[in-house]
């Protein structure tokens, strides 16, 4: 299984950036848990630059390491030849997440 995981307002509380906030360890610790047990976590944020290695070292301070930052792991390139900028995942950890499902015969709005 694969975890796509966003920094602000999901590891780190929101409205901080550039500076990180406060870290949320129960979701760090999980999601730690998870890679112990052979999953892939990827952090995928906007963070760039200086901004981004503070999410990186502040998530590490409390155990959280990545298989990829910004990127699809190599499994996944080599899998399908190419490097997309959409980061495949099975399932997306997001505080701005819209869930979408359309069923055949059904109204939607």
């Amino acid at each position: 299984m694969i975890i796509a995981v966003d920094f602000d307002g999901v590891l780190s509380s929101a409205g901080k950036w550039p500076e990180v906030g406060e870290p949320n360890e129960a979701l760090m610790n999980w999601l730690s848990d998870l890679r112990t047990g052979g999953h892939k976590v990827i952090l995928w944020t906007c963070r760039v630059g200086e901004a981004l290695e503070s999410a990186v070292a502040q998530c590490r301070e409390h155990g959280l390491e990545f298989d990829a930052v910004n990127d699809n792991i190599p499994e996944i390139v080599e899998m399908y030849g190419v490097n997309s900028r959409k980061i495949t995942a099975d399932y997306y950890i997001d505080d701005k997440a819209v869930v979408v499902k359309f069923e055949k015969g059904k109204e939607h709005e």
